[in-house]
């Protein structure tokens, strides 16, 4: 299940630069993050879009990506944010929140699932 979404090179990348070295490279803990990413996203669009991610448009792939890179995103950052400074931390936070919230929200209207192939 892991990683279905996105990469973890890509999760890392969305959460910036000087974030903590070693958390990055702990494998087990990402793809623990990444699975529940997918599993936020899977019961927001009330559908097991791990398991039927080649069904989904490519417009909704991206989607489904961009919100699981800002979760995983988020765990790194929240991991230490003394690595990148307390205030860079809560701007980046706020703004992978944002990102967040936009497309759960996309994929939690029923025109937007349609668009996306997601089975309402």
């Amino acid at each position: 299940m892991s990683f279905t979404f996105s990469t973890s090179g890509a999760a890392i990348k969305t959460a910036g630069a000087n974030v903590n070295a070693s958390i990055v490279l702990d494998v087990a803990q990402l793809e623990e993050w990444s699975d529940e990413a997918e599993g936020d996203i899977c019961a927001q669009a009330r559908y097991n879009c791990v398991s039927n991610f080649s069904s989904l448009t490519s417009y909704g792939r991206a989607i489904l990506g961009k919100i699981h890179n800002a979760q995983v995103a988020q765990k790194i950052i929240n991991y230490e944010p003394e690595a990148i400074g307390l205030t860079g931390a809560a701007l980046r936070w706020n703004i992978l929140q944002n990102d967040i919230s936009q497309g759960m929200n996309k994929i939690d209207d029923g025109k937007i699932k349609k668009f996306l192939e997601i089975p309402s």
